[in-house]
C-alpha cells in the first residue's frame, strides 16, 4: 500500500494506474475510520481495480462553534486499517498541501444545502463540495464511494459532479449499523454511557414511520409528530429537525404518496447525531 502526501505524488501513483488499465475507485474520509468506512472501501474494492482513500480532516467544514480540534485523528489505525482491507493508495495531506494559500474559489451547490443540516450548519457544505471537488481533481477516480447515512451530502455531491460535468460516479451504499440500530460514526464516541444507551431511539423512530408509511399513512406532519414525539420520551434531547423530504430535490413533502426520505438532525449533549431512512408507501 502507498501512502502519499502531495498532489503531485497522488496524481503519478494514480495515473501509472489507469495507464495499466485500472478502474479507479475513491473513498474519501476524515479518517477515525469504523464500520460504516471501511464497508465503503469493501464496495470500491469490489467495483474497481486499484482503490484510493483520503484521510483528512477539511477545516473549511468546520463552523467556528463546532469540533474541527477534538475531531478524532487515529492515523495509525487508520493507515492499519486501510492496509488490511487491500487499499491500494491513502492519500493523507497536511492542511497547507490541500489549501497552499487563502482560497479565492469556492464551490457552491445552490438550492439543496440550504435546508436540512444546512440550516443549521452555515457554510459546512461549501466546504464539503470545495474539499470533494479538489480530492476529485487530484485522484480522478471513476467511481467514488459514500455512505447513505450522509444522505444530504451525497445528493449535493451527485448534483456537483452532474453540474460541473465531472467524469466521477457517485455510489451511495447503505448506511452501516450498531447491533442495536445506531448508525456508525466517528462521532459516537462523544456520546456519555446514558446518551449511548439513548440513542438507538433514532433509528427505532425511523423505523415505526416507515412501518405506518408502510400501513397507509401518508400525512407528513403527522408522521413527523410521531418520530418526534417517540425521541422526546426517551429522555433528555435537542432535535435540530425531522423532515420528509424529496430524495432528489430535498424539498419538504406533504404527503408520503411515492418514495420519500425521512431525515433527522438530534443533539445528544455535546454530540449531534443524523440519520435517516428511505420511506416507501409502495413497500407494503
Amino acid at each position: 500500500m502507498l501512502v502519499t502526501r502531495t498532489t503531485g505524488e497522488t496524481r503519478a501513483a494514480v495515473s501509472q494506474a489507469r495507464a495499466r488499465g485500472c478502474v479507479i475507485g475513491f473513498v474519501p474520509t476524515m479518517g477515525a475510520l469504523h464500520a460504516g468506512h471501511r464497508s465503503l472501501v469493501g464496495e470500491a474494492r469490489r467495483q474497481s481495480d486499484f482503490v484510493a482513500v483520503s484521510v483528512f480532516v477539511n477545516p473549511t467544514q468546520f463552523g467556528p462553534q463546532e469540533d474541527f480540534q477534538e475531531y478524532p485523528r487515529t492515523w495509525e489505525a487508520d493507515r492499519a486499517a486501510c492496509e488490511q482491507d487491500g487499499v491500494d493508495l491513502v492519500f493523507a495531506p497536511e492542511v497547507a498541501e490541500m489549501y497552499p494559500s487563502p482560497g479565492l474559489t469556492t464551490v457552491r451547490v445552490s438550492g439543496l444545502t440550504d435546508r436540512l443540516c444546512g440550516a443549521f450548519r452555515p457554510g459546512h457544505f461549501d466546504g464539503v463540495t470545495t474539499v470533494v471537488a479538489k480530492l476529485f481533481g487530484i485522484v480522478a477516480p471513476d467511481r467514488a464511494f459514500f455512505g447513505e447515512k450522509d444522505f444530504q451530502q451525497a445528493v449535493v455531491i451527485r448534483r456537483m459532479t452532474r453540474d460541473l460535468n465531472m467524469p466521477v460516479e457517485v455510489v451511495l451504499c447503505p448506511t452501516v449499523r450498531e447491533p442495536d440500530g445506531l448508525a456508525m460514526s466517528s462521532r459516537n464516541q462523544y456520546l456519555t454511557p446514558e446518551q449511548r444507551r439513548q440513542a438507538p431511539v433514532l433509528h427505532a423512530a425511523l423505523c415505526a414511520a416507515a412501518g405506518q408509511v408502510r400501513a397507509g399513512r401518508t400525512d407528513a406532519a403527522e408522521l413527523i409528530r410521531g418520530v418526534e414525539h417517540r425521541i422526546r420520551a426517551s429522555g433528555p434531547v435537542e432535535i435540530d429537525y425531522v423532515r420528509i423530504v424529496d430524495p432528489l430535490t430535498l424539498k419538504d413533502v406533504e404527503r408520503v404518496e411515492c418514495r420519500a426520505r425521512l431525515c433527522l438532525a438530534v443533539r445528544l449533549g455535546s454530540c449531534r447525531l443524523i440519520d435517516n431512512l428511505a420511506i416507501d408507501p409502495g413497500a407494503g
